[in-house]
């Protein structure tokens, strides 16, 4: 059910997917080759951030060790270099330095892309005096992205799998976003790109709304609209 205007008290926005997306450019591949020696190009070089931005699932294959690294790559950073790593080799990229440059430019929070209404929505939210939550599943800090678009100051809580011990789709994690900010779950409104993951805030009782994770020229305004969608 869609919530009212005066039903949506705050609002918590995933990260990877929904604000800022890790749109590839030609020049990280640079240089960067498949075991056979093929140079990596455009098509390979998004299927290859396709693998490294999954929310859910299983990209490669894993033997029992990087399998338990890729599940609980976003709690510890060290289980997430392996298990990046290991997508990466399993992607052809078996070079220890050409995979070193491609995972960097995963952990550079300046390569990742914000949504074109981005900043807009959370100026929105901010004029509204509907506090806002960035919640995800992630191994390494976002908040310079936020800096560098200038919109930090809008954000009342960062909540990072990594730093709180929890993971979507874990209730927890919900749980502890609502508290931080002050305000019920009925009362809050979860916006991100995976229905397994996100849309699990609906399970403690928040309205979930959901965008795609398409590249960031493809998708102008989903995240207006899903507030107008729920009265914002």
């Amino acid at each position: 059910m869609t919530a009212g205007s005066s039903d949506i008290q705050a609002v918590i926005f995933d990260f990877s997917g929904t604000l800022f997306r890790l749109d590839e450019d030609d020049s990280w591949f640079d240089g960067v080759t498949h075991s056979d020696g093929t140079p990596v190009d455009g098509h390979h070089a998004a299927e290859l951030m396709r693998r490294l931005t999954a929310p859910v699932g299983e990209v490669v294959e894993f033997d029992d060790a990087s399998r338990y690294a890729w599940r609980n790559r976003d709690l510890d950073p060290a289980l997430h270099r392996q298990a990046y790593l290991h997508v990466l080799r399993e992607s052809g990229i078996d070079d220890p330095a050409q995979a070193d440059a491609v995972y960097g430019r995963v952990l550079d929070p300046f390569c990742w892309t914000p949504y074109p209404d981005t900043a807009e929505v959370l100026k929105l939210l901010a004029a509204k005096s509907i506090p806002v939550a960035v919640l995800s599943n992630i191994a390494f800090d976002i908040r310079p992205a936020f800096d560098a678009l200038g919109v930090s100051e809008y954000i009342s809580e960062f909540v990072l799998s990594y730093e709180v011990g929890f993971v979507k789709p874990q209730q927890e994690i919900f749980r502890y976003a609502t508290e931080k900010l002050g305000v019920v779950p009925s009362r809050t409104l979860m916006v991100g790109d995976s229905e397994e993951a996100d849309g699990a805030a609906r399970d403690i009782g928040c309205a979930f709304a959901l965008v795609e994770p398409v590249h960031t020229s493809l998708r102008p305004d989903a995240l207006r609209k899903a507030l107008e969608r729920n009265g914002i």
